[in-house]
């Protein structure tokens, strides 16, 4: 596998990750209760220089979880380009997984390793992590935390540490909520009944998230996971009106970071009903409404679903693929982005269907 198919990989996995805490103080116990991404963030900005301090920090104090939070998030930028920072990301994980496996940032994108990328050192960390569980049965912050160290590489495992979660916390929608994210990972990549059995499971654990979900704004954030669930499980009546209910909500919700995804989503999930039952005009007036988002964090950064593109162009339409395309291009704007959407349109032009990797998955 490429280095280049490793890093989509994780970016599939960051796109699911829920933010967590708030900043509070710097010592060991405040890093423990603070929003781990902002600090892993704010370590992404560091200087050698910086990240040389904070190591010298660490070398007189290593239980100081602030510090090693800002350097894997500053090893974790420059792990690709330097074998140096990635051994020392690995070292940094190490330490957590053994000595504070119950942390926040034990659970969050800067604490995974990769088998193809930290080799061996992957297998040596998911030892540990097993290791861990064992010992701590009935502490959920560490099963969550494991769990989420797996969800990529190992979902089996992941799956029966959230059940072991969800079996001591049965009222908690966390784990309902994360396995409902685990059993829709790859459902592009799945056919038939394997395809159907994986989206109801899904399903089944985001309505029972959502049945203990009280907060009008929590529930549209989920409606969107919901619709495409439902689609995929064969629940055409459910599909529609979660993906209604969802793009309904969205004028209420236009400064909402979500606001872009719903009106996204929404109406692909209506595009592939209508194109489901045979209507392929409304299909082709969905996908433009899909197109005409005006983005969000994801959608800038990952890009547009591609799902009822191909399904059209299956169908021989091959303009309207390309006016999504154009359409897209508004909010998926790094150069990267439009020589991908250029590329795809000179496939179309040609009577081809481009390989849309994981952009049939976001």
């Amino acid at each position: 596998m490429s280095h280049k198919k490793v890093i989509g990989i994780m970016c599939v996995a960051l796109l699911f990750m829920v933010m967590l805490g708030i900043i509070v103080r710097g010592d060991v116990k405040g890093a423990d209760r603070m929003d781990a991404t902002m600090l892993a963030m704010e370590g992404g900005k560091l200087s050698s220089e910086e990240a040389k301090k904070l190591e010298d920090k660490l070398k007189a104090n290593p239980n100081d979880l602030l510090s090693r939070t800002k350097l894997l998030g500053y090893y974790s930028r420059k792990r690709f380009q330097s074998d140096f920072a990635r051994q020392a990301r690995q070292r940094h994980i190490m330490w957590i997984i053994q000595n504070r496996p119950d942390a926040k940032i034990a659970g969050r994108p800067d604490t995974s390793l990769n088998p193809v990328l930290d080799g061996e050192m992957y297998y040596e960390a998911k030892k540990l992590w097993l290791k861990q569980v064992e010992t701590h049965k009935e502490n959920t912050a560490i099963l969550g935390n494991a769990a989420h160290f797996f969800i990529i590489h190992d979902r089996d495992v992941a799956e029966n540490l959230l059940k072991k979660a969800q079996a001591l916390e049965p009222d908690n929608p966390e784990w309902s909520k994360r396995l409902g994210h685990l059993y829709s990972l790859g459902l592009s990549r799945k056919s038939g009944e394997a395809k159907r059995e994986a989206a109801t499971k899904s399903l089944n654990q985001l309505e029972k998230t959502l049945s203990n979900t009280t907060e009008e704004i929590n529930r549209f954030y989920m409606l969107d996971k919901l619709a495409k669930a439902a689609f995929e499980s064969g629940d055409v009546k459910k599909a529609r009106a979660y993906a209604t209910e969802l793009l309904n909500k969205a004028a209420q919700y236009r400064n909402k970071w979500n606001y872009g995804n719903a009106i996204h989503h929404g109406n692909l999930i209506l595009g592939r009903l209508a194109l489901k039952s045979g209507d392929l005009e409304k299909a082709k007036e969905y996908l433009i409404k899909a197109g005409k988002t005006p983005g969000s964090p994801q959608l800038n950064s990952f890009g547009p679903n591609m799902t009822l593109a191909k399904e059209l162009l299956e169908k021989g339409e091959k303009e309207v693929v390309i006016k999504y395309f154009q359409l897209c291009a508004n909010f998926w704007k790094r150069k990267r982005h439009r020589e991908r959407l250029k590329n795809w349109t000179s496939i179309v032009k040609k009577d081809g269907i481009p390989d849309f990797g994981a952009n049939l998955d976001y």
